[in-house]
């Protein structure tokens, strides 16, 4: 036997069987951090898996595809017109309202479409940071000051970590695009209104339907939250009619695929969220139909079917960890929340820099992390340790780097991880000093 090959699978054995033969499950710390991390990843499951993460597993399996790889290319390839790029991913998040771990589908289409690195990182961030809400919500709770450093700061980070990998990741980016297939012009097919009605039908059902609930009961928001279900419903609607004609499914299959909705939103009106769950059910049903056009429906299924292979287990192990270690908002786990309140008081480097780290891997679902920070500031945190989290938290969490990973590879997830760190604790000291 060759030692010097086992000596790892070695190490690794003794040091997990170690850790199992000492683990304190008897400290009552580790027994509430382990009910936390399940009642984060029961948590996770009820509010996000079935509203934010189905939804975008469908929209990148559609991106997959009904968007031609001439169009990624033209527009996200790495032989793209920068300014328009970059500009395009820097500001995408500002219509969708989705979290670290939603923005994952969408970004491993159109990465696996052929787009470049640095537009495709660039998606990537600013997809859960640019989020209108969110920034709304930020003026109005932390402060006006607050809301626009982040509104900038955000828009700011996705160009230039865009730029910065795709410049520490040149030779492969060339290397890319020598390799690129030569593209024509776009294939004739649906027009083009079509398609783009279709997304932004679908597009429209992500973000309402995890439309949350603001602080006070007026206003154009809450009007909005208020309507929902009613705006979901009718944008499901809109998406059943494009189907019946466009895609050639016909009115009485989409029928058929919708009566277990409508008759849970009669009888349970009170729990829209099984509606939903219906609808999903039925969409799931009519993807596997193989009767459509060139198989369209069959292929949409297919390529969200393996999104959500590749992903959903990640995460799911990914939320895991992270409850076991910092719990839920309100909620200890391994980690003492005093030791993050004592950390992040003042403007030093090492209270910006502990901010970024400890946002890059706690997970905020849209919109938690304002009246997170809303909390931690009354206790004692800077202000620019709370620009700092706010720059890193939402884009990272440790289950999003899992899955980021597993899409890109350890060396380009460390550098996009440490960027994000390095410009959040950056970002953090400048704006503490001048508020």
């Amino acid at each position: 036997m060759d030692w010097k090959a086992e000596w790892k699978p070695l190490f690794w054995i003794i040091a997990v069987f170690a850790a199992c033969f000492f683990l304190p499950v008897e400290a009552p710390r580790v027994q509430s951090a382990v009910i936390e991390s399940l009642y984060l990843v029961k948590w996770y499951a009820q509010e996000h898996v079935l509203l934010c993460l189905v939804p975008a597993f469908f929209i990148a399996g559609a991106v997959a595809v009904f968007v031609s790889q001439t169009a990624v290319m033209k527009y996200l390839g790495p032989k793209a017109n920068k300014v328009l790029a970059y500009g395009v991913a820097s500001v995408s998040g500002s219509i969708l309202a989705v979290c670290s771990c939603t923005i994952l589908p969408l970004f491993a289409g159109i990465y696996r479409m052929g787009a470049g690195l640095g537009p495709a990182c660039a998606f990537l961030y600013s997809g859960p940071a640019i989020n209108i809400l969110a920034i709304v919500l930020t003026a109005r709770i932390l402060g006006l000051e607050m809301g626009i450093a982040r509104a900038v700061g955000a828009i700011l980070f996705a160009i230039i970590i865009g730029l910065a990998m795709h410049f520490f990741f040149r030779h492969e980016e060339a290397a890319k695009a020598s390799t690129a297939p030569v593209m024509g012009d776009e294939e004739e097919g649906r027009p083009l209104w079509q398609t783009a009605l279709y997304f932004a039908s679908m597009v429209g059902i992500l973000v309402f339907a995890n439309w949350g609930k603001p602080d006070q009961p007026t206003g154009l928001w809450y009007t909005l939250y208020a309507a929902k279900w009613w705006i979901t419903s009718g944008l499901s609607l809109a998406l059943g009619l494009m189907l019946a004609t466009w895609f050639q499914l016909g009115f009485p299959r989409i029928l058929l695929a919708t009566i277990p909705a409508l008759l849970s939103a009669i009888i349970l009106p009170q729990h829209p969220e099984l509606a939903f769950t219906f609808g999903v059910v039925g969409l799931s049903v009519l993807g596997n139909l193989k009767s459509t056009r060139d198989g369209e429906m069959g292929a949409w299924f297919s390529e969200s079917w393996c999104f959500a292979k590749q992903i959903l287990p990640l995460l799911l192990i990914g939320v895991l960890i992270a409850g076991v270690l910092l719990g839920r908002p309100g909620h200890e786990g391994l980690i003492p929340s005093q030791w993050v309140e004592s950390l992040v008081g003042g403007n030093s480097v090492s209270a910006n820099l502990f901010a970024s780290v400890f946002g890059a891997f706690m997970y905020f679902a849209t919109l938690t992390e304002v009246p997170i920070l809303q909390g931690l500031l009354g206790a004692g945190m800077g202000k620019g340790p709370a620009l700092a989290l706010l720059l890193a938290g939402p884009a990272l969490s440790l289950p999003n780097m899992l899955v980021i990973r597993s899409i890109m590879g350890t060396k380009r997830t460390s550098v996009f991880v440490l960027l994000v760190v390095i410009m959040a604790t950056i970002s953090g000291l400048i704006y503490g000093a001048f508020f």
